[in-house]
């Protein structure tokens, strides 16, 4: 079975986290620094706050932004579940703004659309969490201009998009967000087994993030009330959690960015090689956009949805570890139970029917995704 993603661990990686094995921290040590400090330079922000899942993260970014009860948060319905649920978490209430068919990810124009008119019915979002899909970011710079123009804060969720850039800045630089998190999954760009980071430019955020990963308690004689008992003293000024990240995840990141280019290079290799070899079946691939360089987590083609299922199974029978990314959250039961209803998001709904992602990683061969593309062929004709 060809899979649809898979990390790429070397002996430097094993060697890692082995060296993190024999020293004297697991957790609260040196490599978390490390590690945040290799994504602060390579996202070129101010800030980068390691935590234990990109969930995590989301969550201590929309704690961080004040999202709470009475607060509305939206972001795509084609995403994983994570996106939203960090909104349910914070005791605010979720809702969706249509996604755009070439790139799966959130349409300006359907967002200026529902911002013109939540600002009508005086009942705007707090929280914007555009989705970076495949790897490709979002049209961030519309995005944006509609948040300043309705005072709405924005998370980028770039959970695929490590390595990717927009406008000639790399994504994760928040230059149009308040915060950006990141995931290193196993079968993201890079992984730190499970993972998550949160970039920004803002210190006061980066401050409260680092208080809700660590259950609100800081040794930090600034941010204590009163005076300090002495040199063991801590207090808990905060609500937080305990969202850590270990060390031997960091040390096996801090060993992963060394590659990361490698990785991504070789994904966008992978990406053009079956744009040119799918370009006469009939199937949609992906949209790029001009002026942004995927990192090409996924490789979504879209078949007809009538044949999808068949395709699908076929595939899978001869080895081709495909996959659907992803069912459209306010399809979940537990969102139906919410209140939301099939129709509501049509261009995510089609898009969903429609599409089959198949195997990308940095360590296929070439080989291998002649497999594929043979297979594909095969099937479709």
């Amino acid at each position: 079975m060809i899979p649809y993603g898979r990390q790429d661990i070397s002996q430097a990686d094993i060697d890692a986290v082995v060296d993190v094995l024999k020293s004297d921290y697991l957790t609260q040590g040196p490599q978390v620094p490390a590690f945040e400090a290799a994504i602060a330079d390579a996202t070129e922000a101010g800030f980068a706050v390691a935590v234990n899942s990109a969930t995590s993260a989301l969550h201590i970014a929309c704690l961080a932004l004040g999202l709470g009860p009475g607060d509305l948060l939206w972001t795509s319905p084609i995403t994983f579940v994570a996106s939203a649920n960090v909104g349910l978490l914070c005791g605010a209430e979720v809702d969706f703004v249509d996604i755009d068919a070439g790139t799966f990810n959130m349409d300006p124009q359907a967002l200026a659309e529902k911002l013109a008119d939540a600002a009508k019915a005086n009942r705007l979002p707090k929280v914007i969490i555009p989705v970076h899909m495949c790897g490709q970011s979002c049209d961030m710079a519309a995005i944006h201009a509609l948040a300043q123009q309705y005072g709405v804060k924005i998370i980028e969720d770039a959970s695929h998009a490590i390595g990717g850039a927009y406008k000639s800045g790399p994504v994760g630089n928040c230059r149009f967000s308040d915060i950006t998190v990141f995931s290193f999954h196993p079968v993201k760009i890079i992984t730190t087994a499970e993972g998550g980071v949160a970039t920004t430019q803002d210190a006061g955020l980066a401050e409260k993030m680092q208080l809700f990963r660590s259950h609100g308690v800081t040794r930090d004689p600034a941010l204590m009330v009163g005076e300090s008992d002495g040199p063991w003293y801590y207090q808990q000024v905060a609500l937080g959690l305990n969202y850590r990240m270990t060390e031997v995840q960091a040390a096996l990141g801090v060993s992963q960015m060394q590659r990361l280019d490698e990785f991504v290079a070789r994904r966008n290799v992978l990406a053009d090689r079956y744009d040119a070899a799918l370009g006469n079946l009939p199937l949609r691939r992906p949209e790029r956009l001009a002026d942004a360089y995927s990192s090409f987590h996924l490789y979504v083609i879209r078949v007809e949805a009538a044949r999808r299922r068949a395709v699908f199974e076929a595939l899978r029978e001869q080895g081709i570890g495909v996959n659907v990314h992803y069912i459209p959250v306010h399809l979940q039961p537990y969102y139906q139970e919410l209140g939301f209803k099939v129709g509501q998001f049509p261009v995510a709904e089609e898009t969903y029917a429609q599409s089959i992602s198949v195997p990308l990683y940095a360590g296929l061969s070439e080989a291998a995704q002649d497999r594929v593309i043979e297979a594909l062929t095969q099937v479709l004709a």
